[in-house]
This record gives C-alpha cells, sequence and structure tokens, in this order.
C-alpha cells in the first residue's frame, strides 16, 4: 500500500499507469516464486555434484529449466529413493540386459537372458522381469516421456467419480449424489465442483480419478522409444511390455498425481479469489460512521440482549428485553427501548439477522421511535429536533466466533458473550472495517469451500486484502484498535499494541509527529504508516488527510506561492485550482504525487466507502413457508461464488440465484454482476422446505 500510494514516480515508468497495490503485491508473489525456484534449482545441482554425475550439458539443462516441474524432471534419474523393483534388480547384476533390449538388436531375449541366472535370478523369466523393471523405471524417468504424456493429460484428461458402494445408500452420501457416476474433462471442470469432487473424496464418498485414454498414451509412449523396423521384434515386444508397466505402475500415476496437484492449486487459486473479492467488498460496506447506537441481539425464549453503545463504540449499558414471551413482557419491552433511546439519545439501531431477527425488527419498527436531539444537562442548550430512529438489519455472520475470541475478553473481560456479540453488532453498522477484522476472515461465510482449499494460500491472499482495504480507508490514530492498527502499512502487532499502550498512557495523539515517541516505532516504520493514520482535530490539517508527513512542505509552498494558510487552501477551491503541479515537479516529488495531493486537498481525510441504506424486507414474508413461485421480494446479496449468489430476502435461509438466473444475457462470472451487500430484486422460481432450498432469479 505504502508503494502503490507514495512512490508512485518509482512505478510509473515514463507515460505508464503507476502500479497499484494488487499489481505490486502480484510482482511481490512472482518474485518469491522465482527465489524459491532458484533455491531448489541450487540444491538440485549440488546434489547430483555430490553422486559425480554433474555433466556440463546436464548443468546448462537444469539452468535453463524455467518451472518446477521441468527441473523436477532432470533430478528425477539421481532422486535418492527407497528402494525400487529397478534398483533391486540393478544390484542383481541385469543393468546390462536390459540396455540390450532396450537397443532392440537382441534376436533371442531369452537366449542372452541365460547369461545373468544367478543364485538371486534363478530363473529366465525372472532375469527378463527384472530387466523390464529397470526399462520401466527408464521409461517413467524420461523428461521427454514425461512432457508427453504431461500435454495429453493437458488436452485430453478425464476426471471421473463413483460412489463408494458401502457408502451409497447412508444419509450423509446424498449431498454428494449429483457425483456418483460423474465424468467430465478436467480442463473444464470448474472450481467449485472440484472442490466438491474433493471434498466427497476426502469424507469417504467418492473414489476420484484423473486420467486420458490409456490406449493413447501407451501409443505416444511406443513413438517415442520403439523402433519401427527393429531387426528383433521379440526384443522390440521386450521394450512393449515394460513401456506399458512403466506407464501403469508409475509414470500415470505420477502425472495423475501432479495434474490432481495443479488442479487442485487451480480450484483453490480460483476459490480464494472469489472469496478475496467478496471479504474486500464486505470490508468496504458503508458505515453508519459515530452515531450512538442500540444494538440487539435478537432471542425467542431466552430474550434480546440489547446493548447501547456511543459515537466511538463504547459500552454504556446493557439489559435483555423479552418481545417474544407474552404481552405483558412486550409491553416492558418497549417501555424499556424507548427509555434507552431517550436516555442515551440513540440515532440508530442495529439488529441482528440471526434467529428471531424478522421477528425484532418488525417489533421495533412498530414502536416508531423516535431520536431527541435536544441539549443534556450541562450541555449548551440546543433547539430541539425529533426524527425517526433509523433502523437497520445487521449481519451476524462470525459475530459468535468474535464473542468467544480472547480478543473480545480482552476488550470486555467481565461481561458475557451475548454481551460481546450485541456490541459487535452495534460496531459492525457503525464501522464495519474496523470490527470485522477482529474476526478470523474464514468465519464471516463469504466464500466457498473455504475450508477445503490451502489454508496458508488462504490467509495470505485475505491477509492482503485486510492491509488493503485498512490502508485505503485510513484509520483514526486515537480511536482504532490494535487489531485494526496492526494492518497499517508498516505496523505489525507489537507495534500496534505499543501504540494502544502509549495512548492509554499519555492521552490522545496530536500530531502525526508525536508518533515518534512511541517506542520502538523507528524512522522507515513512521515513514511507511504515517500517511494511513488521521488524526481528527489535530493543529495541522494535513494531520487528517492522506498527504504524507513527507509532502507538507510541498504543501506549504503552494498555499505560500497562493498567498494563503494551508487551511485556506484547504477550505478555498479557487486558490487549489490556481495552481499548476507542474511548477512543483521536483527530483523526488513527481506529478503523480502532485496530483495526489490536490485531490486529497480537495476533500481531506474523506471515507472512499459509499453511504449507508437500509434495506426493507417485506413485512408479509417472515419464514420459507410464506414462499410462494412467482413472489418478487428485495433482498441482499450475503455471498457470491463461481455458481451463483446468495441472497437473503428476510427469511432466515438465504435463496440462491444460479449462474444462469443473474441476467438475460450470458454470464461467465457472477462477480461481473452482483457483489456481497449489494440490494437487488428477485422473483421465487422455486421452494424445496424438506431440504431449506430456495431457488431464486434476477431475470424479473
Amino acid at each position: 500500500p505504502f508503494i502503490a500510494r507514495y512512490r508512485k514516480e518509482a512505478t510509473a515508468v515514463g507515460t505508464a499507469t503507476p502500479l497499484d497495490d494488487v499489481q505490486i503485491t502480484a510482482i511481490r508473489d512472482g518474485y518469491q516464486k522465482l527465489l524459491d525456484l532458484d533455491k531448489r534449482r541450487e540444491a538440485i545441482l549440488k546434489i547430483i555434484a555430490e553422486q559425480g554425475k554433474l555433466t556440463p550439458d546436464l548443468r546448462q539443462r537444469i539452468e535453463a529449466a524455467d518451472s518446477l516441474p521441468d527441473l523436477e524432471d532432470l533430478y528425477l534419474p539421481y532422486k535418492q529413493t527407497r528402494k525400487t523393483r529397478a534398483g533391486t534388480a540393478i544390484e542383481r547384476g541385469l543393468e546390462p540386459l536390459a540396455n540390450a533390449l532396450f537397443a532392440q538388436t537382441e534376436r533371442d531375449p531369452e537366449q542372452a537372458a541365460r547369461r545373468f541366472i544367478t543364485e538371486a535370478v534363478p530363473t529366465v523369466a525372472n532375469a527378463l522381469q527384472g530387466a523390464r523393471d529397470i526399462l520401466a523405471e527408464r521409461v517413467s524417468d524420461d523428461p521427454d516421456a514425461r512432457q508427453r504424456l504431461r500435454n495429453l493429460f493437458e488436452r485430453e484428461a478425464i476426471m471421473t467419480a463413483t460412489v463408494k458402494k458401502s457408502k451409497a445408500d447412508t444419509p450423509e452420501a446424498a449431498k454428494f449424489r449429483d457425483y456418483f457416476a460423474f465424468a467430465e474433462p478436467l480442463r473444464r471442470v470448474p472450481s467449485h465442483r472440484l472442490l466438491a469432487l474433493r471434498r466427497g473424496e476426502a469424507e469417504g464418498f467418492l473414489s476420484v480419478n484423473i486420467g486420458p485414454d490409456d490406449d493413447a498414451a501407451i501409443e505416444r509412449l511406443e513413438r517415442q522409444f520403439l523402433k519401427p523396423y527393429s531387426p528383433a521384434p521379440a526384443s522390440r515386444e521386450q521394450v512393449t511390455l515394460a513401456i506399458r508397466d512403466g506407464y501403469k505402475r508409475l509414470l500415470k500415476p505420477a502425472i495423475e498425481t501432479e495434474f490432481d496437484h495443479r488442479s487442485r492449486q487451480k480450484a483453490d487459486q480460483e476459490a480464494i479469489a472469489i472469496f478475496a473479492d467478496n471479504l474486500n467488498t464486505l470490508l468496504l460496506s458503508p458505515p453508519l460512521g459515530q452515531q450512538r447506537v442500540l444494538a440487539i441481539d435478537p432471542g425467542f425464549r431466552t430474550g434480546c440482549k440489547v446493548v447501547c453503545l456511543d459515537a466511538q463504540g463504547n459500552l454504556l449499558t446493557e439489559t435483555v428485553i423479552y418481545p417474544a414471551l407474552s404481552e405483558s413482557a412486550r409491553q416492558q419491552a418497549a417501555q424499556t427501548l424507548r427509555q434507552l433511546v431517550e436516555k442515551h439519545r440513540i440515532q440508530a439501531i442495529a439488529i441482528g439477522n440471526g434467529t428471531a431477527g424478522r421477528e425484532t425488527d418488525a417489533f421495533v419498527r412498530d414502536l416508531n421511535l423516535q431520536r431527541n436531539e435536544s441539549a443534556k444537562a450541562g450541555e449548551t442548550p440546543a433547539p430541539v429536533a425529533i426524527s425517526p430512529v433509523a433502523v437497520f438489519m445487521v449481519s451476524e455472520q462470525g459475530a459468535s466466533i468474535y464473542s468467544a475470541s480472547a480478543v473480545a475478553r480482552d476488550e470486555f473481560p467481565d461481561r458475557d458473550v451475548t454481551v460481546r456479540g450485541a456490541v459487535s453488532i452495534g460496531r459492525r453498522l457503525m464501522d464495519p472495517l474496523a470490527e470485522l477484522v477482529k474476526i478470523d476472515p474464514k468465519s464471516i461465510g463469504v466464500g466457498q469451500y473455504q475450508h477445503d482449499v490451502d489454508q496458508t494460500a488462504l490467509k495470505a491472499r485475505l491477509d492482503t486484502v485486510v492491509e488493503r482495504c485498512v490502508n485505503g480507508v485510513g484509520v483514526s490514530l486515537n480511536t482504532a484498535s490494535a487489531n485494526l492498527l496492526q494492518y497499517v502499512s508498516g505496523l505489525g502487532p507489537q507495534l500496534a499494541r505499543s501504540i494502544v499502550a502509549f495512548r492509554a498512557e499519555n492521552g490522545p495523539f496530536v500530531s502525526r509527529e508525536s508518533l515518534k515517541k512511541v517506542p520502538r516505532l523507528g524512522p522507515k516504520a513512521f515513514e511507511q504508516c504515517a500517511g494511513f493514520l488521521r488524526i481528527e482535530g489535530a493543529a495541522n490539517p494535513l494531520d487528517t488527510s492522506a498527504v504524507h508527513p513527507e509532502r507538507y512542505d510541498v504543501v506549504k509552498k503552494m498555499a505560500a506561492d497562493a498567498g494563503a494558510t494551508v487551511a485556506d487552501l484547504i477550505k478555498k477551491p479557487e486558490l487549489r485550482q490556481s495552481i499548476r503541479p507542474e511548477q512543483y515537479v521536483t527530483r523526488d516529488v513527481g506529478l503523480p504525487t502532485l496530483r495526489d495531493i490536490l485531490a486529497e486537498l480537495d476533500k481531506p481525510g474523506r471515507d472512499p466507502r459509499q453511504s449507508l441504506t437500509a434495506i426493507a424486507f417485506d413485512d408479509r414474508i417472515r419464514s420459507i413457508a410464506d414462499l410462494y413461485e412467482g413472489l418478487v421480494l428485495n433482498g441482499v446479496v450475503t455471498n457470491v461464488t463461481a455458481f451463483g449468489a446468495f441472497v437473503d430476502i428476510g427469511v432466515k435461509q438465504d435463496g440462491l440465484v444460479h449462474i444462469s438466473q443473474l441476467a438475460d444475457t450470458f454470464v461467465k462470472d457472477p462477480r461481473q454482476v452482483v457483489s456481497v451487500q449489494q440490494p437487488v430484486r428477485v422473483k421465487v422460481i422455486e421452494v424445496d422446505a424438506a431440504r431449506k432450498r430456495i431457488a431464486l432469479t434476477m431475470k424479473l
């Protein structure tokens, strides 16, 4: 983020557009892969050299290899592995026989084999079998043969799945019924289907295989190793047997494993990319902002946990109401909410969308609560302003994970998990980004098969997304938690905790410059983080903006040349319009940075996120039993996958808009049409109450 935002001149070569943080991240990751490849190359060269087998030609081929599979193919014949049938045959002295057969000039293989009969090789059949074992391994280890087979797999491999008979009739296997007799070209299997197949395999319900037509594969190998006009057909037959054995026993399983890994990687990458896009959209959801919020974690029998938060998200009070128990309890709940709204001058209400969410939402809306903006005792009197309290449904996804986490225990050590959950719901409304960074992204529920993909790759990608979002929005230095600060460029968990501890001991930061007093926050960390941190109400107006402290002097010079102060420059657009950025270009500061500075002065510290709007569900529809085909409803997208989008229509069970139902035109990627948190209009096309499945369409 720092390079993308504050070092554009370093990435904008000539007239090229500066690189964004996604491109820079791709460069970093690609560079790391090259480093890993070179590290493996050096290890292979060292191992082969120690064996005394590193010829100049082999060294040249290894140094020219530009992919890991090519590198491993070259290393394979020299790899120290467990004992193989070929290795045993070589130890028994059968390699000369294998060489004679491979030359396909030996007219009588059985006669030749008799010369190799020993105590360890008692028969001609044993000798010929040992020779074929050597040739089979030689075929399997041949780099050209492996590449030929890779090419065939690439074009013609079929992925097949069958149900394991012992599990076919079990209830648990039913969810994999579509794959009980499955076959599809591997190159066409979409990521979500491949992940579903692998999950079925991992759970013991499916047998999954990958491979091309065996005869076609063997034919290619025979063309490579068999001499078309051999004068010794008997030797040729022995080589043919060795080729078939080498393919079925060694080569095919090895390439199948390789393509299984490659297909998994590709599926993982696609699933992780979808998850990352969804998370990015969710983290950048419109915030309510610093307003006083009453948050409700709904419930029936156990009641609704209610908390009130001030404009900074601090917990003011907590209670429980029971609007679903009886009429008297309902009236008492209404009175409690009215009192809380008045006492704490509540501006908005956040209601979790879980169990009893719709019922609680209807109950609260029926109260028609009004907010009173008149001054409290001791404050300067102001005209009385009464307006409706806005009510919002908020996703509870991951709130229970947060409420039981170490982060929540640190924040509220003496509070019940239900109180922590209600606080999280309220804070999510105020600032989704600041609250969601406290939760493991996998628990937010905006991906597909997130527990089946490479967890290391998933975490790295999601951490990058969080970092991008946090730095793109900017962070309030005096209110941000350590969980949020740790994602700021140049910081991390330790420095974030140091900043919070310093702030608690010394009071709010008055300037960015005062950050330098934080223990262990050195010059490089300050350079990286300062521009992304905001100080509301700072004496220097630039401290509230995204202008980096290293460029304050440039802004001061602009203001001086305009005959004004920096504050005037920010307030008066006519002054900014008179500035010609070309006049301030130096060796260190180019036009991209100067244009960014002027754009920031137009709206210093502006939150790039959109404004918040409430989604109104149909009050008549409360459960899946209320749905019927043809019903058109408001909804909000909760998750986007490769096969469609899930939409909350207010009945506790999300409906699915299949990719074929997203638009009247062909849709290759659902992300081109919808995104998480997007309001949509949908029509019900099928309801399966027994399996709790709702099919929707956006083709209205």
